[in-house]
């Protein structure tokens, strides 16, 4: 079938006109001026729509198999037998799926498939009928931080702008949103529960979801999926589409994997690696992964999930030790304390400082003091010593980052620098059972406690545990409070009663 595309550059009426032809599903065929829907794989290979955007539409098959499944749209027997062994065994469906789940290797071609998709639903499909005036339907991209959110909707105006027919349909395009004429908005939001209420939600597109915060954070991922799903009910098409490399056996992905991989119903899990979708990934490339690093790889391109990762603390105990409405402590005469930082060269990481003392068995956190990127190292030392004379504190203890530049920045201030005897994962090991035990007290510091929540226990290969942030996560503040309260054994206690 073919479509006839609109040339030249159309009056608004005529774009109206288009853009509503095309939402409804329909194209004009050539063969007798009688319409027809116009399914995503017809779409795709149309000359007029997305075939120019593949340049060896045969390297696709897999995807293309996952897309009639997607769509229950009809298989032949090999195409059959591909969906069975990616899905677990469970028969392709026979109506559309309302949760779609992909666990997929890198490099798959991931984000510029679920990119088409969301263009074909938000342009194919009609939601007028289930608005209200001036509202308009959105096909939502989520993902952890809105710079990842914006990958897919660079590829969405890529698809969007090189397409004629479609690029008619696009009243407004700015840098995180694209308004076209058929009520449809395609917009970035975070992945955060407080952040997508108050949507009609026509598609939503969880992008790389085993990497979002999980349960023991602020603004968990099961939160966020909670808050999308009301969204959807006014629209009755509305579609959520979950796509990414698998991680750690925690999190919504895994909860979708582990509950619905292989078993019938309205939402489905498909689990492929890297080179089944992608077959021009050299095989020599993966192969050196997996000498590297073979659990890393296993997710990053078998698309399996990690056995080896685990949560670290859990969020009981870490309420349990937390003081509400305790912020900061201020000095007290007679008291030793103590002074712990964590060094940044201002550019990519956070400058932290924490202070804490011992009170009999309980050592308590004091001061949390965070210094953001971009910033000045040495204005930010100076402002840090400023608070460590407060506290009386001449001699501080950091880790080993920067070498020899904090030591000078902070001796110019009176203030000596000691490296630490204990690597990060060290003190975090020594930190867990202050925590699990009481012995300690810490501050109500949100985003410390946040950085506490979501740090990650992992098992090398020769068997040694490690403790770190998440990709892409940050553990500054954490750190240093950490390494003020670890840092307490055996000083003494001076305070006079």
């Amino acid at each position: 079938m073919q479509v006839l595309s609109v040339p030249g550059k159309a009056k608004r009426g005529h774009r109206e006109c288009q853009g509503r032809e095309i939402a409804e599903g329909t194209v004009q065929s050539v063969e007798g001026g009688e319409k027809a829907v116009m399914d995503i794989v017809q779409a795709i290979n149309d000359s007029n729509l997305f075939r120019p955007l593949f340049r060896d539409l045969s390297t696709w098959k897999t995807w293309i198999v996952f897309l009639k499944a997607i769509f229950a749209l009809e298989m032949d027997r090999g195409e059959r037998q591909i969906f069975r062994r990616f899905t677990g065994g469970r028969q392709p469906p026979t109506k559309e799926a309302k949760e779609v789940y992909i666990v997929a290797g890198r490099r798959s071609g991931k984000s510029f498939m679920i990119s088409l998709i969301a263009v074909y639903l938000a342009v194919f499909h009609s939601y007028q009928q289930y608005l209200a005036v001036g509202e308009k339907a959105v096909v939502m991209l989520l993902a952890r931080d809105r710079i990842q959110s914006r990958i897919i909707l660079r590829y969405i105006k890529g698809i969007l702008n090189s397409t004629p027919m479609l690029s008619q349909m696009v009243l407004a395009e700015k840098v995180e949103s694209i308004e076209l004429n058929n009520d449809v908005i395609i917009a970035v939001h975070t992945a955060d529960y407080r952040a997508v209420r108050g949507y009609s939600i026509a598609t939503v597109i969880l992008e790389e979801c085993a990497f979002w915060p999980t349960g023991e954070s602020a603004s968990p991922d099961s939160e966020t999926l909670a808050a999308i799903r009301p969204a959807m009910l006014t629209i009755p098409t509305s579609k959520l589409l979950g796509i990414s490399s698998p991680y750690s056996r925690t999190g919504i992905l895994y909860d979708a994997y582990k509950n619905h991989f292989g078993k019938g119903g309205d939402i489905l899990v498909i689990q492929v690696p890297t080179t089944t979708l992608n077959p021009t990934i050299p095989q020599k490339e993966i192969d050196r992964a997996f000498e590297l690093d073979p659990e890393s790889a296993k997710a990053e391109f078998n698309a399996e999930f990690r056995s080896d990762i685990e949560s670290f603390i859990s969020r009981e105990a870490v309420e349990a030790v937390t003081i509400p409405g305790r912020y900061e402590l201020p000095a007290i005469p007679r008291v030793q304390y103590y002074g712990f930082v964590d060094p940044s060269g201002g550019s990519r990481d956070s400058f932290t400082l924490a202070v804490s003392h011992r009170e009999k068995d309980l050592r308590i956190l004091d001061v949390v003091r965070e210094t953001r990127p971009p910033f000045s190292p040495q204005g930010t030392v100076e402002e840090f010593s400023t608070a460590l004379k407060n506290y009386r504190i001449t001699k501080i203890v950091g880790d080993r980052y920067g070498g020899e530049f904090p030591r000078e920045l902070f001796r110019k201030h009176g203030i000596a620098y000691e490296v630490a005897d204990k690597a990060k994962s060290d003190i975090y090991k020594e930190f867990l059972p202050l925590v699990n035990s009481g012995q300690c007290e810490l501050l109500d510091h949100k985003k410390m406690i946040n950085q506490l929540l979501t740090l990650e226990r992992r098992t090398a290969r020769g068997g040694r545990d490690s403790i770190d942030h998440p990709p892409n996560a940050h553990d500054d503040l954490i750190n240093a409070a950490a390494g003020a309260l670890v840092g307490l054994e055996g000083k003494k206690i001076v305070r006079s009663l």
